[in-house]
C-alpha cells in the first residue's frame, strides 16, 4: 500500500501488511532519514494496532500531525481496506 502522507516533511509512506495485520515492512519518502529508518525497525514485526496505539495522535513542533501520526493513519486504512 501507497500513503501520499498530509502535513508532513514526508511525503508517502509505502507499507506492507500480513493477512493478519502483522507489519511486514515499512518506507518512508522524505522526512527525518535516520528517524524514520529507526521508526520503520522498530514498528516491523509487530501488530499493527499495537502501533497505531503507541503512534496515533504524535505531533511535530506546532503541527497537528507527524510522521509517526501518517504511519498511524496508514495503517488504519490498511487494516480498513483489508
Amino acid at each position: 500500500m501507497i500513503y501520499k502522507t498530509k502535513g508532513t516533511c514526508s511525503t508517502q509512506i509505502e507499507l506492507d501488511l500480513d493477512p493478519d495485520h502483522t507489519i511486514r515492512s515499512v518506507a518512508f519518502t522524505g522526512g527525518c532519514n535516520g528517524n524514520l529508518k529507526g521508526i520503520c525497525r522498530l514498528v516491523t514485526g509487530r501488530k499493527a494496532e499495537e502501533v497505531i496505539g503507541l503512534l496515533e495522535g504524535t505531533t511535530c513542533g506546532f503541527k497537528k500531525t507527524s510522521c509517526p501520526d501518517q504511519l498511524a493513519r496508514a495503517l488504519k486504512l490498511a487494516i480498513t481496506n483489508g
